[in-house]
C-alpha cells in the first residue's frame, strides 16, 4: 500500500532529472542529421547575377561557409558586421543562402552594409532551407572541398565562435584533416 504513495514521488523524481540535464544542454547544439553527409543538391538563381544558378559544384574542391541570412532577420544584422571583416580579411569562402526574402530588398540590404558573400543563393519560398536543416536564420555550415557538411552553427557568429570553433575547423578541413 504504502508503494502507491512512493509512485508520485518517483514520477516528480524522473521528470526532476530530465529537467536537470536539459538545463544543462547548449540550445545552439542542436545535432543536425546532415554532418558527415554530402550537402543537400541545389540548383537555385543568384541574388546578384538571377540569370546564373549556383549550385552544389561550387562546393566542390574548396572548404566553404554556407551562411542562411536574410534581410528581415535582425539576428543577421548582428552577425553581418563579422562576416563582412571575415570576407575582407582572409580567403574563406562564404556563400549566402538568402532565406525566404524578396530578392530585391535582400539587394538593398546587402549594398547598405556590405556583401561578403562570394555568391548568394534565392532560397524565396524556403524549401532549400528546409533541406539544409533550418530552424531559423542565421545559420552557418561549414562544407569541405567534397561537399560533405562538417559542422553547423545556429544563431549569429561571434568572434568567438569564429576563432574558437569555425575557422580552426577550416583550418584543419583544408590541411586534409
Amino acid at each position: 500500500m504504502r508503494a502507491i504513495y512512493l509512485l508520485p514521488l518517483l514520477v516528480v523524481g524522473v521528470l526532476g532529472a530530465f529537467l536537470f540535464v536539459g538545463l544543462g544542454l547548449n540550445p545552439r547544439e542542436v545535432p543536425s542529421p546532415l554532418i558527415g553527409k554530402p550537402a543537400p543538391t541545389f540548383d537555385l538563381p543568384r541574388l546578384m547575377q538571377p540569370e546564373q544558378r549556383l549550385t552544389n559544384a561550387d562546393l566542390q574542391n574548396k572548404v566553404t561557409l554556407v551562411n542562411v541570412w536574410a534581410s528581415w532577420c535582425v539576428s543577421c544584422r548582428v552577425e553581418h558586421p563579422l562576416l563582412v571583416d571575415l570576407a575582407n580579411s582572409t580567403d574563406v569562402n562564404l556563400i549566402g543562402l538568402n532565406y525566404k526574402d524578396d530578392p530585391d530588398d535582400a539587394r538593398r540590404w546587402l549594398a547598405q552594409f556590405g556583401n561578403p558573400y562570394s555568391h548568394s543563393m534565392v532560397d524565396r519560398d524556403g524549401r532549400m532551407g528546409i533541406h539544409w536543416g533550418v530552424y531559423g536564420v542565421p545559420e552557418t555550415f561549414v562544407v569541405d572541398s567534397q561537399g560533405v557538411v562538417r559542422h553547423k552553427h545556429i544563431g549569429p557568429l561571434s568572434l568567438q565562435d569564429l576563432t574558437e570553433d569555425i575557422l580552426p575547423l577550416v583550418k584543419q578541413l583544408r590541411e586534409g584533416g
